[in-house]
């Protein structure tokens, strides 16, 4: 199988670090392009109409897109334990969408202030975009903590990432101040090897 890539996306790091927690980081095909919100690659465009990462091309040819379809389908795929049953598969579902909500607000931040013209850029969006990431980050730290200290599954995953994008393009917001709880669990989360293995470029 292969995967389109950019190492600096939350999205695709999500897949990859589920594929080192699963030990199959190995059986898929890494495939960098460079794509943005102007200018799609070509490739990429081919297989998924909407030009997005991540995709996952898959042996029979068939794509999947979305990053919590292609984390659903590998889970499945190498029989992982990342989505559990039974009432806890909701709590760990919900925990995965308020990762990857906030990985939605702080990439649309990034392109606002990246691709943007600085005099083109709108600062109320981004301190809109913000008040989204920063109001879950406090959720995450008052209700969540104690789930995040449990058995490691796909939420786990897709907060960590996501906190880690935050750092990577808004560090100076400095979301640890008032959110100690959560801090430590990413500190110790961010250790483990998969987390080293898809540390984005510091660029």
């Amino acid at each position: 199988m292969k995967l389109y890539h950019s190492p600096a996306s939350p999205f695709v790091r999500k897949v990859v670090v589920l594929l080192h927690e699963l030990g199959k980081a190995e059986e898929v095909e890494l495939i960098d392009v460079q794509s943005t919100a102007f200018a799609s690659d070509s490739s990429l465009a081919a297989s998924n109409p909407l030009a997005k990462l991540p995709s996952l091309v898959r042996d029979n040819g068939t794509t999947l897109y979305d990053s919590r379809v292609i984390t659903a389908f590998l889970n499945d795929l190498y029989g992982g334990k990342m989505y559990p049953t039974g009432t806890a598969r909701w709590e760990t579902l919900t925990l995965e969408a308020t990762g990857d909500g906030i990985m939605d607000s702080a990439v649309s931040m990034a392109y606002e202030m990246r691709l943007r013209p600085e005099e083109m850029q709108y600062g109320d969006w981004i301190e809109a975009q913000w008040e989204k990431v920063a109001r879950a980050i406090s959720v995450l730290n008052a209700r969540w903590v104690s789930h995040l200290s449990g058995p490691i599954d796909m939420g786990h995953i897709s907060v960590a990432c996501a906190l880690s994008y935050v750092d990577f393009r808004h560090g100076a917001r400095n979301w640890r101040a008032g959110n100690d709880a959560l801090a430590k669990w990413h500190e110790d989360f961010d250790s483990r090897p998969s987390m080293g293995a898809t540390k984005p470029p510091a660029t």
